[in-house]
């Protein structure tokens, strides 16, 4: 009975075994990417940049080594990468160094960086994989996009080999090589993560940005992002992080868009972008609603500078822009790099909703300023009485002391004075000034009552909202009864 019953066993595994044989063998192997030949080949290419400062207080507000010292910062999207060294790395005070990385883009010495790694430096060293060093030059920097290109004096020098970013797609593999915390070409690789990514209004919003989700850390910022066929497709610059490791979040500047800034900064010293005189915001499903769109997308035009392109060319407030030459927006992030890589004085066709009906008007591309666009911060101001109880406003007139105490320059507008219910949560502050009420200007307590006499009920009203010289428009959701 025993040996029957071990006989019936044996052949119950056979059987298992047999069952899965086929199954083990069918399994398919991924072999992962060999990145040897990519490091050896283009790895001498990429250098070490030192920043000297003879005092580390001279190292700017936006240099890496001052961000990290400050505990509590308002993005946490930071350019994480300078190293600090010397004296002055752990108290600001006598001489100091600061760490980045860099890459040859030709072999008679032009290096590119970050602006960040040598921002306000003395003097710049760049070390080389085979130890020698050379004084760098700053030829020149560009903040908006935080580009700084180098020169040296040399020949004959390795370079790396320049890609194409407009072809990365997420889910392939890059490669990148640096000096993290100092630790000459070390070398980390992942996958895109994202393309085209933008920080806001705040960070950079000019650069559209590859996400990844490779290792990099301080001393990587200014280094090359590699794609398998070795291209350089992007510039280490920045990651996410709350304590300045890598968390698996790293930002890098486009290959095109840092190469374009490149020859700009070679050939004249500076670089050019474009803009068309606007202040944008998202559309939310509230003001998607209050204007009868069918979905929540574009950038929706809030302010037009007097004079500028979008002004001669006919664009209007509560515009909503849709697409420009192909490019199509589905957020207002995504419209100020599009604009700013516009060459100046292209005429570009802009594709809009205007009072729910779609139409394109051809827009002459102006010369952005120099110094880019400075964000205008937003606060309220107290005030003084009427309005909708619907809404939950109370305005006045804007009287000359109104005026003056909220430094108001602009025309007509009544002045909120005190919110509740729907206008708290809509965010409305006292010291707001009302401009529209949906497409009709209110230039008086009277105009703004005959605009809201017919507020129902379950219905949205769209504002236009001036809050310290930035226009802006908010939706307000009337609850039902």
């Amino acid at each position: 009975m025993l040996q029957r019953a071990r006989r019936i066993a044996a052949v119950f595994v056979l059987l298992c075994f047999a069952g899965t044989g086929p199954v083990l063998a069918a399994t398919p192997t991924v072999a992962l990417p060999d990145f040897t030949s990519i490091v050896q080949k283009y790895g001498p290419a990429v250098v070490n940049v030192v920043a000297h400062y003879k005092h580390a207080n001279e190292m700017g507000s936006d240099h890496p080594g001052q961000q990290t010292q400050e505990p509590q910062v308002p993005e946490i999207f930071r350019h994480f990468f300078g190293m600090p060294f010397g004296p002055g790395s752990e108290e600001p005070s006598g001489p100091a160094e600061s760490m980045g990385s860099g890459f040859i883009i030709s072999s008679d010495g032009y290096i590119l960086t970050n602006r960040h790694v040598v921002a306000n430096a003395d003097s710049v060293k760049v070390h080389l994989a085979d130890h020698r060093t050379y004084t760098a030059k700053i030829v020149g920097t560009d903040k908006i996009y935080d580009i700084a290109l180098l020169k040296v004096d040399a020949s004959d020098l390795p370079t790396v080999k320049i890609g194409n970013s407009d072809q990365l797609k997420p889910g392939q593999w890059v490669v990148a090589i640096g000096s993290p915390f100092g630790l000459d070409h070390s070398v980390s690789a992942g996958i895109v993560s994202y393309v085209g990514r933008t920080l806001g209004s705040q960070d950079q919003p000019a650069v559209p940005f590859i996400q990844t989700d490779v290792p990099i850390n301080r001393g990587n910022s200014g280094g090359p992002l590699f794609d398998l066929q070795g291209q350089v497709v992007g510039i280490n610059s920045q990651i996410f992080s709350t304590s300045g490791g890598a968390m698996g979040l790293s930002f890098s500047i486009p290959i095109n868009l840092a190469m374009n800034a490149a020859h700009q900064l070679k050939g004249k010293g500076y670089v050019s972008r474009g803009m068309i005189g606007v202040t944008i915001q998202n559309v939310t499903q509230d003001i998607a609603k209050s204007k009868g769109l069918k979905q929540a997308q574009g950038a929706l035009i809030a302010q037009i500078q007097p004079g500028g392109p979008a002004a001669k060319a006919g664009l209007q407030v509560g515009d909503v822009i849709t697409g420009i030459d192909g490019h199509k927006i589905y957020e207002s992030s995504q419209l100020p790099p599009v604009v700013a890589m516009t060459p100046p004085g292209t005429e570009a066709k802009v594709d809009i909703i205007r009072d729910g009906k779609p139409m394109t008007i051809k827009v002459k591309i102006g010369e952005m300023p120099r110094n880019g666009l400075t964000p205008e911060l937003l606060s309220g101001a107290p005030a003084a009485t009427s309005g909708s109880k619907l809404l939950g406003l109370t305005v006045q007139a804007i009287t000359p002391g109104i005026r003056q105490q909220l430094g108001y320059r602009g025309k007509g507008g009544v002045v909120i004075t005190d919110v509740e219910g729907p206008a708290a949560d809509a965010h409305l502050s006292p010291g707001d000034v009302i401009l529209r009420v949906g497409n009709q200007p209110v230039n008086s307590v009277a105009e703004f009552r005959h605009e809201t006499a017919n507020v129902k009920p379950g219905s949205t009203v769209l504002l236009l909202i001036s809050r310290e010289g930035q226009n802006a428009f908010t939706a307000i959701s009337v609850p039902e009864k």
